[in-house]
């Protein structure tokens, strides 16, 4: 049984996959003291969240459910460490996919996963803990990375226009706040810019993490980040020219790549 268990469920574009690969290149580091799930060793579980986002049916919802009992059903024997789990998608889709306009499953979703921890492990803490972003940044970062990922076509204006409640991060939080009986932490991605890890550091303050052990992890480089603005009016006007997703795609890469640069 886990001494603790942190659920680092979002937001997307909010420092998640910085966190992740901090978390990833420690992993050894840190297994006397954590044990870790990352969201590529709960794919089922994952397309289960972002179907129930999209959906909001309770056969969906039955979903997640079963899949992340078959999550906790493969974790290892854990004495004396915490389990740290981290995804986005926990709380579901990157909003401003049609009518997928906020994160409104993601009191739903914890609380469903509250209370699965709670019914096999009965005395353990469980916290659950959010990044956030300033609402104007996100709702950029949040648009490009839909121009870049999927076929979206509107400009960010557009974007902004049409899914104005998206950035409400904090309003989300204080929404699981009220619906799970566990303590609920938001983490502003603004606030950690100083700290070595960045946004890990914040996640793993509430993981009991030794002295020692968090000294000796290796600070990474900022992940997936937004990119340049003209690479993305490139990717737009892609997404708005090429109907066929496969021409689509390879024009990206091939944009992508022109903005990576040659190799050496």
């Amino acid at each position: 049984m886990p001494r603790r268990i942190v659920i680092h469920a979002g937001f997307h574009k909010t420092g998640t996959s910085s966190v992740q690969q901090t978390l990833r290149a420690a992993r050894g580091t840190l297994k006397p003291a954590l044990a870790l799930r990352l969201k590529g060793q709960m794919t089922e579980l994952m397309q289960a969240t972002r179907g129930y986002s999209t959906y909001l049916t309770e056969d969906a919802l039955d979903k997640v459910s079963r899949r992340f009992d078959a999550m906790l059903d493969g974790l290892p024997g854990m004495p004396r460490r915490t389990l740290l789990i981290s995804a986005e998608e926990l709380s579901g889709h990157l909003p401003g996919r049609g009518l997928l306009a906020t994160y409104s499953a993601a009191p739903v979703l914890m609380y469903l996963y509250w209370q699965r921890i709670r019914a096999r492990f009965t005395e353990t803490p469980v916290h659950f803990c959010f990044t956030t972003r300033d609402p104007d940044t996100w709702h950029r970062s949040a648009w490009a990375e839909h121009v870049t990922s999927s076929s979206l076509t509107l400009s960010f204006e557009e974007f902004c226009a049409s899914y104005p409640d998206a950035p409400d991060l904090r309003g989300i939080v204080s929404q699981v706040t009220a619906r799970v009986p566990a303590p609920v932490h938001a983490i502003a991605l603004e606030d950690c810019a100083d700290r070595r890890l960045g946004p890990a550091d914040a996640v793993l303050d509430l993981c009991d993490i030794p002295d020692d052990l968090r000294a000796a992890i290796p600070a990474q480089p900022p992940q997936n980040r937004r990119a340049d603005d003209a690479t993305l009016a490139a990717l737009l006007a892609a997404n708005r020219t090429h109907e066929d997703p496969d021409t689509r795609r390879a024009a990206k890469r091939a944009i992508l790549a022109a903005a990576e640069g040659p190799t050496a």
